[in-house]
């Protein structure tokens, strides 16, 4: 996919050892964009060499370790914080567990994607974009995934928020929200979901594919794709503090 002004771009993309960064990372390096990717997860630098960018090995949450990798990237024109967490977190479960997995979902989504873009922005200048990955579930709720549903509202609150600190700067701050895409982390959730209310799997997936407006089953990694290079593109030069949804149609926008 070519848009224009993407060519010889500095993009870095967190969380992208595979999934949707792993996805959106080779289309900018496709675009002709220069790549950095990060990930807490190793298989980050074996996905770089896979798809030509540059790979790093780095916990969102962690400050020292997200500076490390900063004070590697002098200049940057694109971040897309795609980092997250998706786990389970009921609240009707009291043990001491859930809180640590509840805790641990807010500091990777919410604290750790900030610590990433505070870290980035010295390298950043005027016509900068800095594009988050919310969730549909930023706009609506599933029961059970407090934390997730939680993080991803305030996933869609920093990016309106970031717009108007970042904007006098020429900076641009926007979100995609993809829908229901078959990574490894949506898989478990439906997984759980159904393992939890006594229902197939088939049938959690069933009941997503019948929400959709258009019709053709879950979505894959690189159908996802088309905002992240819309929003970096210069075609949204004037598009800022938005979100944009890429579900089917399964929330109304």
């Amino acid at each position: 996919m070519t848009l224009p002004g993407l060519k010889a771009k500095r993009v870095l993309v967190t969380g992208a050892s595979r999934g949707i960064g792993e996805a959106v990372a080779a289309a900018f390096v496709a675009a002709g964009a220069e790549v950095i990717i990060l990930a807490e997860d190793p298989a980050v630098e074996d996905t770089a060499r896979r798809i030509g960018a540059v790979g790093h090995v780095a916990d969102i949450a962690d400050e020292k370790a997200v500076a490390r990798v900063a004070a590697l990237i002098p200049a940057l024109d694109v971040l897309v914080n795609n980092a997250g967490l998706e786990r389970m977190t009921p609240i009707d479960d009291a043990g001491a567990t859930m809180l640590a997995v509840f805790r641990r979902v807010i500091e990777v989504n919410v604290v750790g994607t900030t610590i990433v873009t505070q870290a980035m922005l010295p390298a950043m200048g005027s016509g900068g974009r800095i594009i988050n990955t919310a969730s549909i579930w930023g706009r609506v709720a599933e029961p059970m995934f407090g934390a997730y549903v939680a993080s991803k509202h305030a996933v869609i609150g920093l990016t309106k928020t970031w717009a108007k600190e970042l904007g006098p700067r020429g900076i641009a701050v926007n979100a995609v929200a993809p829908g229901w895409v078959r990574t490894e982390g949506s898989m478990r959730s439906a997984t759980v979901i159904a393992a939890r209310t006594g229902r197939s799997e088939a049938d959690v997936v069933g009941q997503v594919e019948a929400a959709q407006a258009l019709a053709g089953g879950l979505m894959e990694p690189p159908d996802v794709v088309g905002p992240y290079l819309y929003l970096a593109s210069d075609l949204a030069r004037n598009v800022t503090g938005q979100t944009l949804g890429i579900d089917r149609g399964e929330v109304p926008w």
